[in-house]
């Protein structure tokens, strides 16, 4: 345990470092706009490029890997909003939010790095196609339930454009692209170009955490919702069960790509809820309250999920 502690403990002290900062140094949230464009449009890119160029294509083709980690995360949401709209009487802008907050995991600032350092260079390809179908998973999500609930009015065609441009224009989408063209080629970027991606993968965990603590920091936590009673729960614990569970019944994967499945599932709440929150104006203030309060209890659960892991109690395979 105290080896699993002393492996992960350095990124949560990132955040840390980024929250104590914030509350000490008291710029406007603003002040991270630039440090979030290097994050988002260059660091992690670079890292997802670089990580991917160098795989070998067949291993990027795992249909049975991503169906049952993409419909993992879905029963997640699925599950979470319905109880939201059950307990709110059909509220289904705030329920969507909801279940964003339960199925919705920081995979991109905390995932990649966490994943590479506790399970080492070959879970580069099973956090990239997670992420990429996660995400696409919730663009889609989003916007169509939003509509559905009256938040936003216009053509499906109009609907659907948008959810493809959020798709086809994300950044880390484009990159995790053309790093699979690049192995499929077998394109090598020259020297030079290689150790300027390494500078910039090597970045990207330490910025992205800083800034993700800086950001809980200026979203002080004014009151615990009562929704965080099911949304903790179903995004730390039953989320990375659901997972395990799906992929022993859709085959025999690597164990580390079931373990990279399993602690990406248990990351605590995107910061991107709280973003898609205000971008429609729905239960704001308590999606600021699910990313703080899942970010500092997954501290102890991301640690004894790892700690599980890696002294055998949670075997690769639940079916064997």
């Amino acid at each position: 345990m105290i080896q699993i502690v002393g492996l992960i403990s350095p990124f949560f002290a990132l955040i840390a470092l980024g929250f104590l900062a914030g509350r000490i140094v008291r710029h406007p949230v603003s002040g991270l706009d630039w440090l979030n464009v290097f994050i988002i449009y260059i660091a992690l890119p670079a890292l997802f490029f670089q990580l991917l160029s160098k795989t070998p294509v067949e291993k990027l083709a795992s249909v049975g890997f991503i169906a049952a980690t993409t419909l993992g995360t879905f029963l997640i949401f699925v599950t979470g909003f319905t109880v939201a709209v059950l307990k709110s009487r059909g509220d289904v802008p705030s329920a969507t939010i909801q279940g964003l907050a339960g199925a919705y995991g920081n995979i991109g600032y905390m995932g990649p790095g966490l994943a590479l350092v506790a399970l080492g260079p070959a879970a580069a390809v099973p956090v990239a196609l997670i992420f990429c179908f996660d995400n696409t998973l919730h663009f889609v999500m989003a916007p169509l339930l939003m509509a559905l609930g009256g938040e936003r009015r216009g053509s499906p065609g109009a609907l659907a454009l948008s959810v493809l441009k959020k798709i086809f224009t994300h950044p880390f989408i484009l990159a995790t692209i053309a790093g699979v063209g690049a192995a499929a080629l077998g394109a090598v970027p020259p020297a030079p170009v290689d150790r300027f991606l390494g500078l910039l993968s090597g970045a990207a965990a330490p910025c992205a955490l800083f800034a993700m603590g800086v950001t809980l920091a200026l979203r002080p936590l004014k009151r615990v919702p009562v929704e965080l009673g099911f949304i903790v729960p179903l995004k730390l614990v039953a989320h990375p069960i659901a997972v395990w569970l799906l992929l022993g019944l859709f085959g025999s994967f690597d164990p580390v790509w079931v373990k990279s499945a399993m602690l990406l599932a248990s990351l605590p709440t995107a910061t991107n809820v709280f973003v898609i929150a205000q971008q429609y104006g729905v239960w704001i203030e308590r999606a600021s309250a699910s990313v703080l309060v899942t970010t500092v209890l997954s501290a102890a659960s991301v640690t004894l999920l790892l700690f599980l892991i890696a002294s055998g109690a949670v075997p690769a395979d639940p079916f064997p």
